[in-house]
């Protein structure tokens, strides 16, 4: 294997501080000597001059970069991060130029974890979607084969079962649409939302939108929000999901002609939350809430039109905006639901100007 550069010349550095990829170029020390942009920005600690091992601590590619550094040649590996998100690199280590016993290793990151979430989402898809289609499927399948047998000629038949036969072709599509939409939100959840958002905006959008069913359910809903922009970086279509979904639950599962309060929160941290006046959860219940299909009470939710997916369609929502959901209830008393997102600069002047 021939050495592809001398890792001293400064044109080396230089060149690798200049790549749009994610490279680092390590001495014969394993300290960071040199790295691209792309590199600080994914992994976060990165400094020149500060060995890689205190900033990556995997053990499978601290020893790769050992074996390379030591006997030359090239090596690739894939590396899983658990946290802040999972992510999924392969990493490729080259050895450069030197003539001691250690050399100096260029390491260059692809990121596989887009393509790793969508086989996986792949999977999930159809196992979640084949078990909760099968009883819709089977119940439309069964009016179906009626109304073309027994109840041929029942007129009064004929109507009642077009109408369950709506109502399951109904689910079934809010069902694809959820699974799609948390499809969706977990392909992009190692990419950070950047756009500025205005929670009260959003939340008195949603108060518009959801006004009509909450006076059905004899609901009344009350809206705190300040004089001031409480700001995000975030999706705004994302945002409305996570609103409408927690606002929407509330209503659905809060005690009919009672209150539901929505509340928007600034400072150093933003956050949004929903109390509602209904029959609140059992405390075995709270850390499974946001489990896909995880239902208190299964027969309430599919009478509701629930999917099962829209708590875990908030937490997706929440983990990509690197925030946090809290849920506190006390049965009898009903429930808080709360997203806390990270906050950002709102004042104008401030933050137009230059760092001193």
């Amino acid at each position: 294997m021939h050495d592809l550069v001398d890792p001293q010349a400064p044109v080396t550095a230089a060149l690798i501080e200049a790549v749009g990829a994610a490279v680092i170029l390590l001495d014969e020390q394993g300290a960071i000597q040199a790295l691209s942009p792309a590199a600080r920005s994914l992994i976060a600690g990165l400094e020149k001059g500060k060995p890689l091992a205190l900033v990556m601590r995997d053990p499978d590619l601290l020893d790769a970069i050992e074996l390379v550094s030591r006997q030359g040649g090239r090596r690739a590996i894939e590396l899983i991060e658990r946290v802040p998100i999972e992510r999924t690199f392969r990493i490729h280590i080259v050895a450069l130029a030197g003539g001691g016993r250690r050399r100096a290793v260029l390491l260059t990151f692809e990121d596989l974890s887009e393509q790793r979430l969508t086989e996986r989402m792949r999977v999930d898809f159809v196992a979640n979607a084949s078990h909760e289609l099968r009883t819709p499927l089977a119940s439309v399948l069964g009016f179906i084969e009626t109304l073309q047998g027994p109840a041929r000629n029942d007129e009064k038949a004929r109507e009642r079962f077009l109408q369950i036969m709506r109502e399951q072709a109904l689910r079934m599509a809010r069902l694809v649409d959820d699974l799609l939409s948390l499809s969706r939100i977990e392909l992009k959840a190692h990419l950070a939302p950047q756009t500025p958002v205005d929670l009260g905006e959003i939340a008195r959008t949603i108060l518009d939108a959801l006004v009509l069913m909450a006076r059905e359910r004899e609901v009344t809903l009350v809206l705190d929000v300040p004089p001031q922009p409480v700001t995000v970086a975030g999706d705004r279509d994302e945002l409305l999901r996570l609103m409408e979904n927690l606002v929407e639950n509330a209503i659905k599962y809060g005690r009919r002609g009672g209150k539901v309060e929505i509340k928007v929160e600034g400072g150093d941290e933003a956050s949004f939350s929903v109390r509602d006046e209904g029959q609140g959860i059992a405390s075995e219940h709270l850390p499974r809430l946001t489990e896909r299909f995880y239902r208190v009470d299964s027969a309430a939710s599919r009478e509701a039109g629930g999917t099962g997916l829209g708590l875990a369609i908030v937490k997706h929502i929440v983990l990509r905006h690197r925030g946090r959901l809290t849920i506190e209830s006390v049965v009898g008393e009903g429930a808080t639901f709360r997203a806390i997102l990270p906050a950002l600069e709102t004042d104008p002047i401030r933050a137009k100007q230059p760092d001193r």
